[in-house]
């Protein structure tokens, strides 16, 4: 059900997240296990709230560049994240633009491979 959905969701996050971590230079978390899924829940939150509002905004940055400036929203919400992280102390740091561009086209290959490998669907918080 729905409550499963978001589970697998989380743990995907957390695991793209976590993926970014070791992977991308400027990208760094220096807590526990428990924390960096404190930081996917922020993550979700961020991206569930924001996302669609910059996306929407953005509209015409975002045809006129075919997609492409969806990965600078991408960016923009992980800086997002690691600042607010960092005002709740979780650790999780983002060393500015590049890192976060990087971290955020590596968090969405891993998030779709891994939702392909659970054959999760995208989950739609709001249903009509």
């Amino acid at each position: 059900g729905l409550m499963r959905s978001l589970f697998v969701r989380w743990l995907i996050n957390t695991l793209a997240l976590y993926v970014a971590v070791q992977v991308v230079p400027g990208v760094d978390y220096d807590r526990g296990p428990v924390g960096l899924l404190l930081v996917a829940v922020l993550f979700g939150l961020v991206n569930a709230f924001l996302r669609p509002l910059l996306t929407l905004l953005t509209c015409p940055l975002v045809l006129v560049t075919l997609g492409l400036f969806l990965f600078v929203i991408n960016a923009l919400l992980l800086l997002l994240t690691g600042w607010l992280s960092a005002q709740f102390d979780l650790g999780f740091r983002v060393a500015g633009f590049w890192p976060a561009f990087w971290a955020g086209l590596l968090i969405s290959l891993v998030s779709l491979f891994l939702s392909l490998m659970v054959g999760e669907r995208e989950v739609k918080v709001i249903r009509r």
